[in-house]
């Protein structure tokens, strides 16, 4: 009988339990938790984020709405107001806008400019110039259009008295459109002086005739206007060309038959934005100085650009009584639009006291009524922006994620099966022994050792050398137990021959080597210590005050001689004061000062008591001249007496009508610009208020 080498091949995988896949097991819980915390901690700081922007919005929001109101209720705020219509006008023609005071006193050139610049009403031509048209706010002011325009002009050539022919004159021309009927007036430059020209008006029959007036022609009366070239030269020495002012009052009859309308006056008039009007500034021989039909004319403030200030989800509403008078939202942020799937899951996220929806609420009282403004804001214009920031921001978490992938495929793949792989084989080819070890018989130690396949377990990494030093250990068992066989073989033979005696021992010895002290075993015991030893540690790791003075000389004890003479017009009977010796200069600018002092005689009228005077008390000191206001009557709380010039400060009772708390804070802010400081004190039988300015 001849022995030959025994191949097993191991097709029967035993069932290992779930210890011997816990590491693996471990491993992946350990990716899926990286993964998890990765997305919570994303999720938990947009959340953040979401809650610290509504807080934020929520604490801005009724300062949003201020800063609306305070610009309305400006000048410049009144006029949009009033004029929320776009001009229907003809092309290359200007219409009157209503201003939100009485009328512009048009023969004072200061008096003008100051009225256009807080009105804001003018048109801004490139180059510099200027033009507004416009009707006051008073019905009773009169039928009157006012024309204010601010140019460069050169020296002007002034018409002597009683000549016709203006061609080599500088003139004005006037047209007006009025439904279908159109006046035109020509006003030659008459000078006075350097500075200063009247335009007296001559009506003319053809638009085109701007060079000769008709025979025997006298001026309309009620066509007023005036010239004034003041500043610096512009264009070197004299003759030079300076800054020009030109001041009309036209009159327009339609107007006027507006004022005496069955049940009172209708003012403005209805077809207000339908009147048109062109001024132009000829020179001598046609040269065209300025003409208000000229392109690229800037309007001045409207309602709609106020909805630039809006933020996303704003939405703005402006109303007079019933009437609506504008409604603005807030743009998008459409630099980075948002997604769909990212807008969903910031809405799913709990947002604990904090409200969708913000409303406030305040009003605006001008010379045509009381607008009421309402703001409402939608946290949904927050969410679309936090949507956009967090679409940029979420590479850096899906790279997170990516890199977290790549470490698990590449670990899973490149070790982990790999590992489960040999695990499997192992764990068989000892299964396998251990049933044949079980089974005896003389060719049990040889059969035990079945094929390990590790071909495509090898490689140049820690893994593939183990298995392939596995493998080569196996091979050499085999070979030895086959050599052993050989061995054993040839003995079988000779004891064939010595004799049938020995064939029992040398069976003996046959079922010696099968046994467990056989060294055959050990290395068989030794291989499957390593590959346990190697499953075993196979583990891995891982956001008023701009106004401009202008500071000057002033003589403060005419000027407080004029306040004192000029309050009961304003209201405010029973003012004195006691002349100083000699004028007093100090640094100032008279209309911020005249506001400053106005708004204090106001608040000293409020609390005196009824019928005592107001006194106005001048004190120089070495730099300051101090004007002190006392008035009898209750004193101020301690607490208060800083507070006052607080913007919003005030403790009027409520019976005493609307009171905003901003008439002091308007005089301090004036005086602080002027270089001077205001404070109140209390007195035995009164308040005082100190104004001290500079001398």
């Amino acid at each position: 009988m001849k022995l030959g080498p025994v191949d097993v091949t191991l097709t029967a995988m035993p069932r290992l339990g779930v210890a011997a896949f816990r590491n693996r097991i471990v491993f992946h819980l350990v990716f899926v938790a990286l993964a998890l915390a990765t997305l919570a901690l994303a999720l938990a700081l947009l959340n953040e984020e979401r809650q610290r922007n509504a807080q934020r919005y929520a604490q801005t929001f009724a300062k949003s709405l201020a800063e609306v109101v305070a610009q309305l209720r400006h000048p410049s705020g009144q006029l949009a107001l009033m004029n929320p219509e776009p001009s229907q006008a003809e092309p290359g023609w200007v219409a009157p806008l209503v201003l939100p005071f009485g009328a512009i006193d048009f023969d004072d050139a200061n008096k003008a400019r100051r009225a256009v610049e807080m009105a804001g009403c003018g048109l801004q031509y490139p180059g510099g110039a200027s033009l507004c048209a416009a009707v006051g706010s008073n019905a009773y002011a009169g039928g009157f259009v006012y024309l204010v325009a601010s140019l460069d002009a050169p020296p002007l050539v002034s018409r002597e008295h009683g000549a016709l022919d203006l061609s080599d004159l500088h003139r004005v021309q006037v047209r007006l459109r009025h439904g279908s009927t159109e006046q035109v007036w020509l006003a030659p430059v008459e000078m006075r002086d350097a500075q200063r020209g009247q335009l007296p008006g001559f009506t003319v029959a053809e638009p085109g005739n701007t060079t000769t007036l008709p025979p025997h022609a006298r001026p309309q009366r009620d066509f007023r206007g005036w010239v004034w070239r003041d500043g610096p030269c512009l264009t070197g020495p004299e003759p030079c060309t300076r800054r020009t002012t030109v001041s009309l009052r036209l009159p327009v009859e339609a107007f006027r038959e507006a004022l005496f309308h069955p049940g009172g006056p209708q003012w403005p008039p209805a077809d207000l934005a339908r009147t048109g009007l062109r001024l132009s500034l000829l020179g001598p021989g046609g040269a065209q100085v300025f003409d208000s039909a000229s392109p690229g004319a800037q309007p001045p403030l409207s309602l709609a650009k106020l909805a630039a200030g809006l933020a996303p989800g704003e939405t703005l509403r402006v109303t007079h009584g019933t009437k609506l008078i504008a409604l603005l939202q807030g743009d998008d942020d459409t630099t980075a639009p948002a997604s769909p799937w990212l807008m969903t899951l910031i809405q799913q996220l709990p947002a604990p006291n904090t409200p969708r929806t913000l409303s406030a609420h305040d009003a605006v009282t001008t010379p045509a009524g009381r607008f009421e403004v309402t703001l409402t804001g939608d946290l949904h214009g927050l969410d679309r922006s936090l949507s956009a920031s967090a679409a940029r921001l979420g590479w850096p978490v899906a790279a997170m994620l990516a890199a977290l992938a790549a470490a698990w495929f590449i670990i899973e793949v490149g070790l982990i099966r790999r590992v489960a792989t040999l695990t499997k084989r192992a764990a068989a080819l000892s299964h396998q022994m251990q049933r044949a070890g079980a089974g005896g018989g003389a060719n049990a130690g040889a059969g035990a050792l079945g094929t390990l396949e590790v071909a495509d377990l090898r490689g140049r990494d820690e893994l593939g050398i183990l298995a392939g030093a596995l493998s080569d250990l196996l091979q050499q068992a085999k070979d030895s137990l086959h050599r052993e066989q050989l061995r054993a073989e040839r003995e079988h033979d000779q004891w064939q021959a010595v004799g049938h005696e020995i064939m029992s021992p040398l069976q003996s010895l046959m079922l010696l080597h099968a046994a467990d002290t056989d060294p055959s075993r050990r290395y068989v015991q030794r291989m499957q210590q390593a590959v346990k030893v190697l499953y075993g540690q196979a583990s891995p790791r891982e956001a008023l005050a701009a106004a401009t003075l202008a500071v000057g000389r002033l003589d403060l004890d005419a000027f407080l001689r004029g306040v004192a003479e000029n309050a009961a017009d304003a209201g405010i009977a029973h003012v004195a004061y006691t002349p100083a010796a000699q004028p007093v200069w100090v640094q100032a600018d008279e209309y911020p000062l005249e506001d400053a002092l106005t708004h204090v005689l106001t608040n000293a009228d409020r609390y005196r008591v009824p019928g005592s005077p107001i006194t106005l008390t001048l004190r120089l000191d070495a730099e300051l001249a101090t004007l002190e206001v006392h008035n009898p009557g209750p004193p101020i709380a301690a607490d208060q007496l800083t507070r006052i010039f607080d913007y919003g400060v005030s403790d009027a009772p409520p019976n005493t009508g609307p009171r905003r708390g901003q008439g002091l804070f308007v005089a301090k802010t004036y005086l602080a610009k002027m270089g001077g400081r205001i404070a109140a004190r209390n007195v035995a039988d009164g308040v005082v208020f100190e104004i001290g300015l500079r001398r």
